[in-house]
């Protein structure tokens, strides 16, 4: 497992941009796939976005194709979720997670060992 730390949150207007950082502690981190998850009060977790440990392929929820790009840094040990033109459905803790090596469905979050704490992001209307 590794350690996950979130930054990047906040509060922004319907239309805004947010960048969100997922830190990763470990040698192994680079050959993590990494997801990124959020989660209203009374919900399930929701898919968003995840990417293989090599970076070649992505993966995004049909709610947020076009707007979010998800990309990593594996010399710095950071997967990034760029969140463009947000609404105010997109108003939820999001969490990044990982699991190492190939993960078959990238959208379930079983396969995903280690979780950070979650970054809280508000879209106002």
């Amino acid at each position: 497992q590794v350690h996950l730390v979130e930054s990047g949150g906040g509060l922004v207007q319907a239309g805004g941009s947010l960048r969100l950082s997922c830190a990763g502690s470990g040698r192994t981190f680079s050959l993590h796939t990494v997801g990124w998850f959020r989660q209203t009060p009374g919900k399930e977790r929701e898919f968003v976005a995840a990417i293989a440990w090599t970076g070649a392929n992505t993966y995004y929820a049909d709610s947020v194709k076009g707007r979010f790009t998800i990309s990593r840094d594996n010399a710095k040990n950071t997967v990034f979720l760029q969140m463009n033109s947000l609404k105010p459905e997109d108003t939820a803790v999001h969490y990044c997670a990982a699991a190492f090596g190939v993960v078959a469905d990238p959208t379930n979050p079983n396969p995903y060992g280690s979780w950070g704490q979650g970054t809280q992001v508000t879209v106002s209307s």
